[in-house]
């Protein structure tokens, strides 16, 4: 299994979602979901000062589990995140006791691991009209917040099997970042998706990692312009991001800068909190800020800055969308 090291040199598995070890079944969304509910039906009827306890004592004993008690600032980091996706067969030392191993195989992190294959499908699919129409064009991903970004290198791969002859051209992936860690990942995972044998051997692919808080888009839109003005086709994503976390007003100013320097993106993709009741209230009782918008909420925010959803795939949890610009 090809392994790639983390900042603390721990090795990990590489997400390939075409090899079967790391895929769930898309028709698996509907029953996945159904569990969730079922376990957090069971939940309601244990009090809450026992299940803090339960909770403290798991903490002890899983780092996934410390990581969703008490996310940094209300985030999931990207690095937990990304270990929860391996699933429960792949975990490898210090995130493989048995516990971590239960919280990897429960429903709620199934469709977590379903959110990242969509979305990469989506990025793939979306530009391969656009690849297709300009050989010549570099190709430069756009990631925001989105830790590794193994959704970007996943399009990848994707084209890579799927088109690969629509991969002979300069790329490079953004990832727009406050963290260091999931991003230092994603660096190490690409160089090994780069290496002889591997599904991006041959191809020519940058990555750079640039300091972002969403809240300030000027990196962003500068970003664009330069990619715009050097003939670049511009495909953004965000992945259990900034369409779930952030504000009303961050998520139209990035969309709003990722249509800088005129055409701007082509194409976005990103995963939306669903706004159900039963998702509504979880939130509610949890220490992480997502923002329940499902996708009535979303498009508004989304025509807004001059996109619009042309297509959309549900996890149970979250909707993907691909958004592209609207007609002038």
């Amino acid at each position: 299994m090809l392994t790639a090291k983390t900042r603390e040199g721990h090795d990990l598995p590489v997400i390939d979602i075409t090899d079967p070890r790391f895929a769930v079944p898309d028709t698996a969304a509907r029953a996945l979901y159904d569990a969730f509910v079922a376990d957090e039906r069971r939940r309601r009827f244990v009090p809450a000062f026992i299940m803090r306890m339960l909770l403290g004592a798991a903490a002890r004993r899983s780092r996934l589990v410390r990581a969703a008690f008490a996310p940094q600032g209300g985030f999931l980091d990207g690095l937990s995140t990304y270990v929860m996706k391996l699933g429960p067969d792949n975990l490898v030392p210090p995130w493989d006791s048995p516990t971590d191993r239960r919280v990897a195989a429960s429903p709620h992190v199934a469709l977590m691991r379903l959110r990242m294959q969509q979305i990469a499908r989506l990025l793939a699919e979306g530009l391969v009209a656009h690849l297709r129409a300009n050989a010549a064009a570099p190709l430069d991903l756009v990631n925001v917040g989105g830790g590794p970004a193994l959704d970007s290198l996943n399009a990848l791969i994707l084209l890579a099997r799927g088109h690969p002859g629509l991969l002979a051209r300069r790329i490079a992936v953004h990832v727009l970042d406050g963290d260091r860690d999931g991003p230092a990942f994603g660096a190490n995972a690409l160089a090994a998706l780069l290496a002889p044998g591997q599904p991006l051997h041959g191809r020519d692919i940058a990555w750079h990692h640039t300091p972002y808080d969403w809240n300030a888009t000027a990196p962003l839109a500068d970003l664009v312009r330069t990619l715009v003005a050097a003939g670049a086709i511009v495909a953004a994503s965000s992945e259990g991001a900034l369409f779930e976390y952030g504000s009303d007003d961050a998520i139209v100013a990035n969309l709003a800068a990722l249509r800088a320097g005129g055409a701007g993106a082509r194409v976005v993709a990103g995963s939306v909190t669903c706004a159900d009741e039963t998702r509504r209230r979880l939130i509610a009782q949890s220490r992480i800020r997502l923002m329940p918008r499902g996708l009535a909420g979303f498009a508004p925010l989304a025509a807004r800055a001059g996109f619009a959803i042309v297509r959309s795939e549900n996890a149970g949890l979250s909707d993907q969308v691909l958004l592209a610009p609207c007609a002038a």
